[in-house]
C-alpha cells in the first residue's frame, strides 16, 4: 500500500491520480478531511501534529509520500511544519516503509546561480529557514539508513485547478478573469516554473524506482525558461488578447505588505524575482529519459483553453 500524507493539495491529488493510473490502486489518502481522488482510494482522517495519529496513518504502508502543506503563515510554518515532518518520519521508520519527501526551493540562494541538487542551503527569511531545517531533517534520516528516503524538489508552480502560486494568482487567474496580469518585481528575468501534474508524475516515478532512494532529485521542468514578458505574451495568445501587464515593483510590494498580510508573507521571496531562476532538472531527465515534460505552450494551452476570448 502507498500512502499520501497531506492528500488534499494539488500536488497530492495529481499524485494519487498518477499512482492509481500507473502503479497501484492500493492507495491510502491521509489528511484532516481527506477526499477520494480515485474510486478505490482508502481515506484516513489524521492530524500529523499528533504522533499517534501519524503512526496509525502510515501503519501497513510500503511507501509514504509527504506532501503536506500549510497556509503561507510564518508562525504556523515555524511551530507546525517541523513537528508534522518529525512525526511522519518516525511513523514511517516504525512501519519500515519508504519515505518520499516533496520539497520546494525556499532554502536555496535567491540569486542567479544555477540550482542543482548539490546547491548549498542559504535561506532568506524565516520560511526559508523552516524549509532548510525540514530538508536537513530528511537528509539526516537518509543518512541514518534505516529506511529508504528520497527528496523530490520543485521550483515555483503553475498549473490547472487549484494550483496555488504567484504565477497562477497574478498572471493566469487574471487572464482567465479578463483582467490585466501583474508581474512581480521584473519582467525580464528568466523563470523556471513546473507544471503541477508534471511534479506529481515525477514524484510517483521516483517513489516507484528503488534506485532513486538515498538521493535528492530536482523534478523536471521545461528548459526553455521564459521571462514573465514572454510568459504573458504566450498566455495572451490563448485568450485572444494583446499582451498587456503591469509590473509590481519591489517597493510597491513592500509597501503593500504594510496593509496586506498575504503580501507580507511573500516578501521574503521577492529577491528571487530580481534574478534569473535557473533550476536544473537534468539529473531526473537522464534517469527517466522517457518522461515527457510539459512545455510552457502546452501547459498554458491546457489551463487557458476555454477561457473567454476578448479583443
Amino acid at each position: 500500500m502507498q500512502t499520501i500524507l497531506g492528500a488534499t493539495g494539488q500536488i497530492a491529488v495529481e499524485l494519487a491520480r498518477e499512482l492509481n493510473r500507473a502503479y497501484t490502486t492500493d492507495l491510502r489518502l491521509v489528511s484532516r478531511s481527506p477526499r477520494k481522488v480515485n474510486d478505490a482510494d482508502t481515506l484516513l482522517p489524521a492530524d500529523l501534529l499528533d504522533a499517534g495519529q501519524a503512526a496509525r496513518a502510515v501503519e501497513g504502508s510500503d511507501t509514504v509520500y509527504f506532501t503536506a502543506g500549510l497556509p503561507p503563515d510564518t508562525q504556523l510554518w515555524e511551530t507546525q511544519f517541523p513537528v508534522m515532518l518529525k512525526n511522519a518520519l518516525e511513523a514511517t521508520r516504525a512501519a519500515k516503509a519508504r519515505f518520499v519527501y516533496f520539497d520546494n526551493t525556499y532554502m536555496y540562494p535567491q540569486d542567479a546561480r544555477p540550482l542543482t541538487e548539490a546547491t548549498p542551503f542559504e535561506p532568506v527569511g524565516r520560511k526559508g529557514r523552516v524549509r532548510a531545517k525540514m530538508a536537513s531533517m530528511v537528509l539526516e534520516e537518509m543518512a541514518r539508513g534505516e529506511i529508504p528516503v528520497l527528496i523530490g524538489r520543485a521550483p515555483e508552480f503553475y498549473g490547472p485547478d487549484k494550483t496555488q502560486s504567484i504565477t497562477n494568482t497574478l498572471v493566469i487567474d487574471k487572464l482567465k478573469a479578463g483582467q490585466t496580469p501583474r508581474v512581480p518585481v521584473r519582467d525580464d528575468t528568466r523563470r523556471t516554473l513546473i507544471w503541477t501534474p508534471d511534479a506529481s508524475r515525477a514524484l510517483a516515478a521516483l517513489g516507484n524506482a528503488p534506485d532513486a532512494f538515498g538521493q535528492t532529485w530536482h523534478l523536471p521542468c521545461d528548459d526553455d525558461r521564459l521571462t514573465y514578458r514572454q510568459f504573458v505574451a504566450l498566455a495572451s495568445e490563448w485568450v485572444g488578447r494583446e499582451p498587456s501587464y503591469k509590473v509590481l515593483g519591489k517597493w510597491t510590494l513592500l509597501a503593500a505588505g504594510l496593509v496586506s498580510r498575504q503580501v507580507r508573507e511573500l516578501r521574503e521571496l521577492l529577491p528571487r524575482y530580481e534574478h534569473d531562476n535557473l533550476f536544473d532538472s537534468s539529473k531526473f531527465k537522464q534517469r527517466f529519459p522517457e518522461f515527457e515534460v510539459t512545455t510552457y505552450r502546452q501547459g498554458l494551452e491546457q489551463v487557458l483553453a476555454g477561457s473567454i476570448r476578448q479583443a
